[in-house]
């Protein structure tokens, strides 16, 4: 059963610095030197130094390991060092984890990272190539053998069973894409800066996997995103606004695959992500109404719909016509799809800045952001809010 009680981390520990390498398809260096540039961007941005940390907190499937970009770094002796599983699933529990080490005293400054050649060494996207047996792959024997090799396969089977649910055709799909390129266009760090799309390019693109079409589809990107992570006590005597960590949620539903929970009771949704919705709205005694920007984790469009149905925002199959409406901002950054391909990494810094009102897209009056990571997967969630 689900936590029913809130929890008591709220208000304890907060984000005071982000860092990001530029956003490329060819970044020409190591993954650890991507992960040390965007480390020590972080730390200038918050006005500390490498001498400062004690905690470092990273994702598996990474090559940098927390003691190496520690010695990389400059950074000394760590109390404190994790890291999370299930790929984008972890962007927002390494913040969660850090939270935990500085509320309960483990450690005073942590810094969650993430790096990679994701374009021009690994690629996610081409999918399953070879792995070794373990009990968490056999889930995916049941589905390899029948082409569904890649995450948009994996993806496309719970998408069309969305449509098919609630009467709807691929083209609802297109509002998150047209919606995230626009805000891309406008930010100079994104990979498609200058480049919006409108409905008719969405509809006009080829298919990957029906009902998914390429801009259906996030980037992949090379480049590194660090965030800094202290108490709200001494934020407050740092040079730059603090982001609160209001709430920190992971969440994982019954039947729990890795993208290919596909023997669930009902495809059309997203078990894990309502598990975290849950709590962060109880933890954090908010509702959707008093959320300012949502930056939803969106390696494909249907998941950022039924995200937004998830955390009741609108009703199930309504969420297309939301998005379109315009209801909430939502991935002002440009998101995966326009921005950069980090994991949900520089989702978090962009909720980072509009709190602080330092985005190229910044929204008025923006005091409260929800962040999401990865979904389709173990997932996990923030609410971050301005200092008082």
């Amino acid at each position: 059963m689900s936590a029913s009680t809130r929890d008591r981390l709220g208000g304890k520990a907060a984000v005071v610095g982000i860092g990001a390498t530029e956003f490329s398809k060819d970044s020409g260096r190591s993954e650890l030197r991507l992960a040390v540039e965007a480390v020590g961007l972080a730390l200038d941005d918050a006005g500390l130094t490498p001498a400062d940390v004690d905690g470092m907190v990273t994702f598996t499937m990474d090559t940098n390991p927390e003691i190496t970009v520690a010695q990389a770094a400059g950074i000394g002796e760590l109390t404190f060092f994790s890291r999370v599983h299930y790929g984008g699933g972890a962007a927002c529990a390494t913040v969660q984890q850090a939270a935990l080490a500085v509320a309960t005293g483990v450690a005073e400054v942590v810094v969650c990272y993430r790096a990679f050649n994701e374009r021009s060494g690994r690629r996610f996207g081409s999918g399953v190539q070879h792995r070794e047996p373990s009990a968490e792959g056999a889930a995916l024997g049941w589905s390899l053998p029948f082409g569904l090799l890649t995450p948009a396969s994996w993806v496309a089977m719970a998408a069309q069973r969305y449509l098919h649910t609630y009467g709807l055709t691929p083209e609802v799909f297109g509002h998150v894409a047209v919606t995230d390129r626009k805000y891309a266009a406008t930010n100079p760090a994104a990979y498609f800066h200058g480049k919006p799309i409108t409905l008719a390019d969405h509809a006009a693109s080829r298919w990957i996997v029906e009902p998914l079409r390429l801009l259906d589809c996030c980037q992949e990107t090379d480049g590194g995103q660090a965030i800094v992570v202290t108490s709200v006590e001494r934020a407050r005597d740092l040079p730059k606004p603090a982001a609160v960590i209001t709430a920190a949620a992971q969440g994982a539903g019954r039947a729990q695959e890795q993208m290919t929970s596909f023997y669930r009771d009902d495809l059309s949704g997203l078990p894990e992500m309502s598990v975290v919705a849950r709590q962060l709205w109880r933890s954090s005694g908010l509702a959707p109404g008093d959320i300012d920007v949502g930056i939803l984790y969106d390696h494909f469009t249907p998941f950022v719909l039924m995200q937004l149905e998830e955390f009741g925002f609108c009703g199930p199959g309504e969420a297309a016509d939301f998005v379109a409406g315009e209801m909430l901002p939502l991935n002002t950054h440009g998101g995966q799809l326009g921005e950069a391909y980090l994991h949900g990494m520089n989702g978090i810094a962009e909720a980072v800045r509009q709190v602080r009102g330092t985005s190229v897209n910044q929204i008025p009056g923006a005091a409260r952001t929800l962040v999401t990571a990865g979904t389709g997967v173990p997932t996990s969630g923030l609410i971050l809010a301005a200092d008082g």
